[in-house]
């Protein structure tokens, strides 16, 4: 559409600044142009300027409905991979994090603890390689990458601490359990929308466009009454 607004401004300066063929009016250039009525989304606008000079204009009919039907296609089809992600995540169980899946490292406790906090090192550095997980699906590993990025060294090791307790067995476990939960929360798919609100998210969808269309509309025709202005000086 822009090369044929292009071609056509084209031609009709070409006319216009002719000694022998300048153009007055409208219903002229349209008799040496007739094709033009049957282009659909093109308009020849007349002004009345000193030289009788014409612009090139987009009709209102058209354009929007392709707009309106695009961007419901896009809203839709994000739908669709909502419910393939939901679908082939529900045939995969929640991975379970294993002492064979991380390594250890003991310290001693900081705080209250009497003479065991001197003696016993019972803070536990546990550190999981997530780059190297490959017993974890892409999906989940990506996702822990990105949720726990400030806890993940250069070596792609995420480090859990832990105090809890003033056992080893005891914060082991503890830290442990912190690793499941970032795992689960990492495997956890939204369940797909249902059909009420698949209904409703495609409705706001198409009046969102609706007023963003009718801005634009608006705008337009302010800007097309600007320019009309400065044509009258």
């Amino acid at each position: 559409m822009a090369a044929i607004r292009t071609m056509t401004n084209l031609i009709i300066r070409e006319f216009i600044h002719h000694p022998l063929l300048f153009l007055s009016s409208s219903k002229s250039c349209h008799s040496l142009f007739p094709t033009l009525r049957r282009t659909p989304g093109i308009a020849l606008v007349h002004s009345s300027s000193r030289f009788g000079s014409f612009r090139c204009a987009a009709s209102n009919s058209g354009g929007g409905d392709r707009k309106v039907s695009s961007r419901l296609s896009q809203v839709q089809q994000m739908l669709h991979e909502a419910e393939e992600r939901a679908s082939s995540a529900g045939n995969e169980p929640t991975p379970q994090i294993t002492l064979d899946h991380v390594t250890l490292n003991f310290a001693r406790s900081g705080g209250p603890g009497g003479q065991n906090v001197n003696k016993v090192n019972t803070k536990v550095d546990m550190r999981f390689n997530v780059k190297n997980a490959y017993w974890l699906s892409e999906r989940i590993r990506e996702k822990i990458l990105q949720t726990e990025k400030n806890r993940i060294n250069r070596d792609g090791e995420l480090v859990i601490s832990s105090t809890k307790t003033r056992t080893q067995k005891g914060n082991i476990d503890d830290a442990l359990a912190k690793l499941q939960a970032i795992i689960d929360a990492a495997s956890y798919v939204p369940p797909p929308p249902s059909e009420e609100q698949k209904k409703k998210i495609v409705k706001m969808a198409a009046k969102a466009d609706e007023k963003r269309l009718k801005s634009k509309k608006v705008l337009s025709d302010k800007k097309a009454a600007r320019r009309d202005r400065s044509s009258w000086d």
